[in-house]
């Protein structure tokens, strides 16, 4: 099975370069948008090892080139295998892809993500968990997991509940997108810094001979250029996110949308009200409880949970909306995805609480990870 899915004929698939002390990891999938594949994940992972134990390395880059920094997982690649039932590849591709997520959150060495373009699912999983997310006037961020049958995951319940207010649950189901100005004044990003200066930055790095955390802050913001957002930024909307999207169910959140409508500046209302209802009710559902379990859980916590509910989604334990979200957005993109159950008021508590409940196969186990000194706590100091 696996050489039928691993085998890929793309050479270079993540370039790895020295400079000095650092050490660059470059995404090398740009007519692609750089999407991960389970190949690029462990050669980023053993790397990633190698670069810890070396006393020469001090900071450590992770960058993609053409118009996306990552734009996520092979999905396309995932739903083969598992239509061509092989659930566990998908199985075995998330849990590489999450415990990677957690080596970067809790690398001894720091590492600085260059978000120069879109940014979205598995990409903002290696981006948002590394100490240092530097943005640009080109980046794109999103998390529409949920058009697809999927939700926010790679620990979005972690990265997304920091955020101030409601703010991640806006983001979270609704998949909006923001911009780099967007993502620093939310906290996504710590830095903003012009696309035509990154080169520059990437050499003032690899000449710092040190991995103190301050020390490489203040070299990125020598480079950094103040943001100034847009009128119509949601972020300017978060009083009323904050009203909408801090009721305690999906139903009550596009009800208050709907009753804001009225009161004008609806646009941005009127667009997170139909990406809600074009998405997976299911999907829906299920990130609001992982957000709001998110928010009092640590990132290890929040990854172990992410990977059950993932294995019950591609192993169509409870239904197929992951399956038939890819067909109507990926493969016949007719757009019209048949959910099922296809509305909110048919989906009780119990039925979303079976996705955090143990997968009931003989061979399936909880996401293991590793023990690491280093405790993920990169979010601590900017929010």
């Amino acid at each position: 099975m696996a050489a039928l899915f691993l085998s890929d004929p793309e050479p270079n698939q993540v370039l790895f370069e020295e400079s000095s002390y650092a050490r660059k990891m470059i995404l090398n999938r740009p007519h692609k948008l750089n999407s991960l594949t389970y190949e690029m994940i462990g050669q980023i992972s053993r790397n990633l090892e190698l670069y810890e134990n070396d006393h020469l390395v001090k900071i450590l880059i992770l960058k993609g080139p053409g118009k996306a920094f990552c734009a996520g997982g092979d999905v396309v690649g995932m739903i083969l295998s598992i239509i061509n039932g092989h659930w566990s590849f998908g199985a075995s591709f998330y849990k590489k892809q999450l415990t990677l997520d957690y080596l970067i959150a809790t690398s001894t060495k720091p590492l600085v993500s260059l978000i120069n373009g879109i940014v979205m699912g598995g990409g903002a999983g290696l981006s948002m968990n590394s100490m240092f997310r530097v943005v640009t006037e080109n980046t794109v961020f999103a998390m529409p997991e949920g058009q697809i049958g999927l939700f926010p995951d790679v620990g979005a319940s972690y990265f997304l509940s920091r955020l101030s207010g409601s703010f991640g649950e806006y983001l979270g189901l609704t998949g909006a997108r923001l911009d780099g100005s967007e993502m620093l004044a939310c906290g996504l990003a710590t830095h903003f810094v012009l696309s035509k200066d990154l080169l520059l930055l990437e050499n003032a790095l690899s000449e710092v001979a040190s991995s103190d955390a301050l020390t490489i802050s203040r070299v990125i913001s020598a480079f950094s250029s103040k943001i100034s957002l847009k009128k119509d930024s949601a972020f300017r909307r978060l009083e009323t996110i904050n009203k909408c999207f801090s009721k305690g169910t999906v139903e009550e959140i596009l009800s208050t949308l709907e009753n804001e409508v009225v009161n004008g500046d609806n646009k941005w209302i009127i667009h997170a009200i139909s990406s809600m209802k074009s998405a997976s009710p299911t999907s829906l559902k299920i990130f609001l409880k992982l957000i709001r379990e998110g928010r009092t859980k640590e990132l290890k916590d929040c990854l172990i949970q992410d990977y059950t509910i993932v294995c019950h989604l591609i192993r169509r334990t409870f239904n197929s909306d992951f399956i038939e979200g890819s067909r109507a957005k990926l493969f016949e993109k007719d757009k019209q995805p048949k959910w099922e159950p296809s509305k909110l008021e048919l989906i009780s508590d119990e039925m979303v609480d079976q996705y955090f409940q143990k997968v009931d196969d003989a061979d399936w186990e909880y996401l293991q990870l590793p023990e690491r000194a280093n405790i993920a706590k990169i979010w601590q100091s900017k929010l």
